[in-house]
C-alpha cells in the first residue's frame, strides 16, 4: 500500500493543505518553492530478517543545493500491506511494527495519536516523517527501529521530499526523483539464543553444554 505524497503533492489532499482548515493563511505560505537538489549518502536495511528480532532502517540524507531546505522529510511505504481477509477491524496489516520512528523522542514520551511510535518527526501522516530544515551541505540521518512480524520476502520503498506542502521539491543532482527501495528476506522464526553464563548476555546460537 502507497501513502507517500508526491512530489506536488495531488488531489484533494494538496488543495486542503493548501487552503488550511476553516479558511486564513495557506498552511505552505512561507515554504520555499523550487527544486532542492539531495543525495541519500547512507541506506541501509537489512536482507535477511527474521519475525520477532528487532532491527533498523537507516537514511541519511545531505542537502547538496546551495539553499536551506524547508523541511527535510522522507516517505516509507511498505511497512504495511493491505489483507483482503474477511471481517477485519482494519485492512491495515503491519509487516514491521515501528517501535521508534525518526527524531529525538521526549521524556516522557508522548504521543499525538494512539497509533504513533515514538519519534519526534512524526507527521498526520502515518508513513510521513520530518526532521525540520536543512542547511545547504548539512546532513540529517532517518532512524526507524521496527520489529518484523510477517515472514516473507518483502520490498519497502521510500522517498525524500524537501517539504510537506509540495511548493519544495527535492530532487537528485541530475533531476531525478530522490527515492530507493530495500528488498528483505522474513524468516518465520527467530534464531536460536542462549544466555552465555559467562558474561550473562543473550548469545545467538544453541547452548552447548561444556563437555565433562
Amino acid at each position: 500500500m502507497s501513502r507517500v505524497l508526491p512530489a506536488a503533492v495531488c488531489g484533494t489532499l494538496a488543495s486542503a493543505l493548501a487552503v488550511g482548515c476553516g479558511g486564513g493563511q495557506p498552511l505552505d505560505a512561507h515554504e520555499a518553492r523550487g527544486n532542492f537538489t539531495v543525495a541519500v549518502t547512507h541506506a541501509s536495511f537489512p536482507t535477511h530478517q527474521a519475525v520477532s528480532r528487532p532491527t533498523r532502517l537507516v537514511l541519511a540524507v545531505h542537502n547538496t543545493s546551495a539553499r536551506t531546505l524547508p523541511n527535510v522529510t522522507v516517505g516509507v511505504t511498505s511497512f504495511s500491506y493491505i489483507s483482503n481477509y474477511p471481517r477485519l477491524a482494519s485492512r491495515l496489516r503491519p509487516v514491521w511494527v515501528v517501535d521508534q520512528g525518526p527524531g529525538v523522542v521526549p521524556h516522557p514520551a508522548v504521543e499525538t495519536r494512539q497509533v504513533d511510535p515514538p519519534g519526534s518527526a512524526v507527521t498526520s501522516n502515518y508513513n510521513i516523517w520530518a526532521l525540520g530544515p536543512l542547511k545547504p551541505g548539512a546532513t540529517k540521518t532517518f532512524v526507524w527501529r521496527v520489529t518484523p512480524v510477517k515472514a516473507g520476502i518483502h520490498r519497502v520503498y521510500y522517498r525524500v521530499y524537501a517539504g510537506l506542502n509540495g511548493r519544495a521539491r527535492a530532487t537528485l543532482a541530475g533531476g531525478g526523483i530522490s527515492a530507493g527501495s530495500f528488498t528483505t528476506l522474513i524468516a518465520g522464526r527467530p534464531p536460536p539464543t542462549h544466555v552465555d553464563p559467562q558474561t550473562g548476555k543473550v548469545v545467538e546460537g544453541p547452548y552447548i553444554p561444556p563437555e565433562g
